[in-house]
């Protein structure tokens, strides 16, 4: 299964399928995608060639492999990683109702997205820790009984 679907995403650049299917083939494809950029970079013919055996070992079609070892794997020079982006379709499949998603090549020139290192607040500033004295002054603080705590029977 993930053969056919790795060959078919090699060929069209993307495909549709299954979010779980997609999150299977994730890491399966950008295995392979390593292969052929460590393929790239060597300098021995004989190293490149047993990386391209290696990748049609598991992708088991000759003309994808091809065409990522010669034309797709110059995309991902330059990006570590992250190759493949998944995105979930919000819709489900009419005879299982199995959530539906896109699984697609990333283009050389995306720079994706960052992630944040702290907690925000409304306008955008990082929120400021409270100190560390103020928790245990509120613990030691002795709390008063309100009305709404207190039992009909004692209001008498």
């Amino acid at each position: 299964m993930m053969a056919n679907m790795s060959a078919s995403l090699i060929t069209h650049g993307r495909i549709e399928t299954t979010l779980a299917k997609a999150k299977a083939l994730r890491p399966f494809i950008e295995k392979v995608i390593t292969k052929a950029k460590q393929a790239a970079a060597k300098t021995e013919k004989k190293d490149a060639i047993h990386l391209r055996r290696l990748a049609l070992s598991v992708v088991r079609d000759e003309t994808a492999i091809t065409k990522l070892f010669n034309e797709t794997v110059k995309e991902f020079t330059n990006r570590n990683g992250g190759y493949t982006r998944i995105y979930k379709l919000g819709q489900q499949r009419q005879g299982d109702a199995a959530e539906m998603a896109l699984i697609e090549f990333v283009k050389a020139d995306d720079p994706g997205y960052k992630k944040s290192k702290g907690k925000r607040n409304a306008k955008g500033k990082k929120a400021k820790a409270a100190p560390a004295s103020a928790p245990a002054a509120e613990a030691s603080a002795p709390v008063a009984a309100t009305p709404a705590t207190t039992t009909p029977e004692a209001a008498s």
